[in-house]
């Protein structure tokens, strides 16, 4: 099941004003100065002090399939976190953030209309407070679990309540995703 954490981490990459670097040494050398030691980068990668200086020297070029995805990982964690901080502020402060998702949505409604869950693709945006509160969640360590329940207020407020407009009584269970977007 794919996780908003993770979405919400590839939306930072949109922001991004350079790409990262291309080549495993140059990726191993960029996680050394971040990191400050091979030894940091060893443990953080799982595997040896010595293999990470050979990359650092570029004495070994191609990674394992693995290793590489990890390394990749590692190092869009850690590439241009101004960039990343400002593009987030912005977000929480005043543009907000759009949400595309296709999941199951069952609701919680008054005695005598349908609550069955079904399979809807939305793409809705959502305000800031919404993303001021995603983005405080992640930077916490929120389990997925607690991410999904704000993702999917903000849904039942801004999609089917309509900001308070209609629908004053649903709650909204966000479950079965098959996709999430984020874009900021």
């Amino acid at each position: 099941m794919p996780d908003i954490s993770d979405s919400l981490t590839r939306a930072d990459e949109q922001n991004f004003t350079r790409p990262i670097p291309k080549s495993a040494g140059a990726q191993m050398r960029f996680l050394v100065k971040q990191l400050k030691s091979t030894k940091a980068v060893a443990e953080l990668l799982g595997i040896s002090r010595r293999t990470v200086e050979r990359y650092v020297k570029d004495q070994i070029k191609q990674p394992k399939p693995a290793l590489a995805t990890l390394l990749e990982q590692e190092v869009k964690k850690r590439w241009q976190p101004l960039v990343r901080k400002r593009a987030r502020d912005q977000a929480a402060k005043r543009t907000g953030l759009v949400i595309e998702t296709r999941a199951r949505f069952g609701f919680t409604a008054a005695p005598g209309t349908t609550d069955d869950g079904r399979m809807r693709r939305i793409t809705q945006h959502l305000p800031p407070q919404y993303a001021s509160r995603l983005f405080a969640a992640q930077e916490a360590g929120a389990t997925e679990s607690q991410l999904r329940a704000i993702a999917a207020e903000g849904l039942q407020e801004m999609y089917f309540k309509d900001s308070g407009a209609r629908a004053t009584g649903l709650l909204v269970e966000f479950t079965d995703i098959d996709y999430v977007d984020f874009t900021f």
